[in-house]
C-alpha cells in the first residue's frame, strides 16, 4: 500500500506541474483570479460527484471543526493563486521548486515542533542539508531561467516574412 501512495503522490506532482503551466497560460487571457476561480469551481464540481459516490465521512462535521483547521482551505487557495501568478513570470520549474522548497521548510518546522498534532521528527543535519540543497537548486534554476530569457530577448526575432525574403 505504501508504494501505491508514493505512485499516487508522484502522479499528483505530475498533474500539479501540468496544471501550473496550463493555469499560467490561461491567466494571461482570463486573469489570475478568474483562472484560480475556474480551477476551484471545477474541483468543487468533481469532488461533489466523488462525495456522492465514494464519500464515507460526514460533510456537516466541517461545521464542528475548530476554526484554525478551516484555514487550510484559505491556504490552499493562496497557494494556487500565487502559483498561477508566478508561472508566467518565472516559469514552471522555478515556481515548482520554490513551492516545494517552501513546503519542505514549513514541513521540517511542523515535524520538529509537532505543530497541528503531527508526528515529532527532530531537525537533524541530514534534513538541514536537504533544505540547503533545495535552496541551492532554486537559485541555479532561477538564474538559469533569467539567463535564458535574457539571451532570448537579446536575439532578433525572425518573422515568417523576413525568412521568406
Amino acid at each position: 500500500m505504501g508504494i501505491l501512495m508514493i505512485l499516487f503522490t508522484l502522479f499528483g506532482g505530475i498533474t500539479l506541474s501540468a496544471q501550473s503551466s496550463i493555469n499560467g497560460t490561461l491567466s494571461r487571457k482570463a486573469g489570475t483570479i478568474e483562472t484560480t476561480l475556474l480551477t476551484f469551481f471545477t474541483g468543487t464540481m468533481f469532488l461533489a460527484i466523488f462525495i456522492v459516490f465514494f464519500g464515507k465521512g460526514n460533510i456537516l462535521a466541517i461545521l464542528e471543526a475548530p476554526k484554525w483547521q478551516l484555514s487550510a482551505a484559505f491556504l490552499g487557495t493562496m497557494y494556487l493563486l500565487f502559483t498561477v501568478m508566478a508561472v508566467p513570470r518565472i516559469g514552471v520549474i522555478a515556481t515548482n521548486i520554490a513551492g516545494i522548497s517552501g513546503q519542505l521548510v514549513i514541513g521540517v518546522l511542523i515535524d520538529h515542533f509537532g505543530w497541528f498534532n503531527s508526528l515529532v521528527i527532530s531537525l537533524d543535519s541530514k534534513r538541514a542539508f536537504a533544505l540547503l540543497f533545495m535552496v541551492i537548486a532554486l537559485y541555479f534554476i532561477y538564474k538559469g531561467n533569467k539567463r535564458s530569457s535574457e539571451e532570448t530577448n537579446a536575439q532578433p526575432v525572425k518573422s515568417y516574412e523576413n525568412a521568406a525574403s
